[in-house]
């Protein structure tokens, strides 16, 4: 998978508890057993946002059988910010943001993303630490597919966070050419560890589990016609790692590369659960809903090495025991 080698390395997650940052201390922790992984999140509280979803979906589930350290804290904290300059990091992932695009608090989430970019920067530099952080697919906005690394138009205030994170870090790579700091604009993942982000979750776990429980799965009208670049998450992974040896510095695309439907989900399910329940079709309440969005992938092919192995088949099949899982526990 990559050249690496984690071992005695010391490596921050932050973001640790949640979807991705978990799955990414899962796969160093089992593959290099002698690394010393640090994960740094606030953990879900009771805070609950302006739209009514949680303010954090960091959960200790997720971390069941992490047997690194963990450090709860907040990256509005500056003293809790401050306490991660002592470890001396040698690679960073950062994970943490508030990502919930329907969230309009600008100055919530521009502190929150923008503001703690330059303090992990200055931890970097500091350490000499690798940083891989997590863009967005989000800052193309309703652009047309294919969505093209230089050609972005973010259209809500957390796409304007993550451009700004993607620009920021153009700056600081050309302030200081020996360090490695890499962007991934994530498109649609999906896969284990993501069940705690409730409503915000992909669509394979919310129609699996409507699936389960007998209803026929609720689509948006004309859902044949909008497409995702749906990825598994052990191809995002996969590219977080990769991107510690990226041949430069920059922002890539991650994604399958291909674009699929919201009908093709569903169809999917029902197939792999032996079941046809047919569709709910209702009318979508969004306003400037993306249409079509598949991940120009090439610069991320050439520069690291990315080459995604799971098409959306091959992922749900391989996400449906977690699925399942998550459904008896739920009931």
């Amino acid at each position: 998978m990559n050249s690496i080698d984690f071992n005695s390395k010391k490596i921050l997650i932050t973001g640790g508890a949640g979807f991705i940052g978990s799955n990414i201390a899962k796969f160093i922790s089992t593959k290099f057993p002698k690394s010393d992984i640090y994960v740094f999140d606030c953990f879900r509280n009771e805070t609950k946002l302006s739209n009514g979803n949680l303010s954090s979906f960091g959960h200790y589930k997720n971390l069941i059988d992490f047997k690194g350290t963990i450090i709860t804290g907040n990256l509005n904290n500056k003293l809790d910010i401050e306490n991660l300059k002592q470890y001396k990091f040698d690679y960073i992932f950062h994970q943490a943001a508030i990502s919930d695009t329907r969230v309009y608090d600008q100055e919530l989430i521009f502190r929150t993303n923008i503001n703690s970019f330059y303090d992990l920067l200055d931890i970097s530099i500091e350490s000499g630490a690798v940083l891989i952080y997590a863009s967005s697919a989000s800052v193309y906005g309703n652009l047309p597919a294919p969505q093209v690394i230089g050609s972005e138009s973010p259209e809500n205030p957390y796409a304007y966070s993550k451009y700004s994170m993607d620009k920021i870090a153009e700056k600081f790579s050309n302030k200081y050419p020996e360090l490695k700091i890499i962007g991934l604009r994530f498109f649609n993942v999906y896969g284990e560890n993501e069940y705690f982000k409730n409503k915000t979750a992909s669509m394979v776990i919310q129609l699996g589990h409507q699936i389960m429980s007998g209803k026929a799965p609720r689509l948006f009208e004309n859902s044949n016609n909008i497409f995702r670049d749906f990825v598994y998450i052990d191809d995002v992974v996969d590219a977080n790692i990769k991107a510690c040896s990226a041949k430069r510095n920059g922002v890539y695309n991650v994604g399958s590369g291909v674009a699929r439907s919201f009908q093709d989900i569903s169809d999917i399910l029902q197939k792999e659960l032996k079941v046809d329940l047919g569709n709910e079709y209702f009318k979508n309440p969004y306003d400037g809903y993306q249409s079509n969005t598949q991940a120009d992938i090439s610069l991320t092919e050439n520069f690291l090495s990315y080459k995604p192995k799971f098409s959306l088949e091959e992922g749900i099949r391989k996400y449906l025991p977690y699925i399942e899982k998550m459904y008896q526990e739920e009931i």
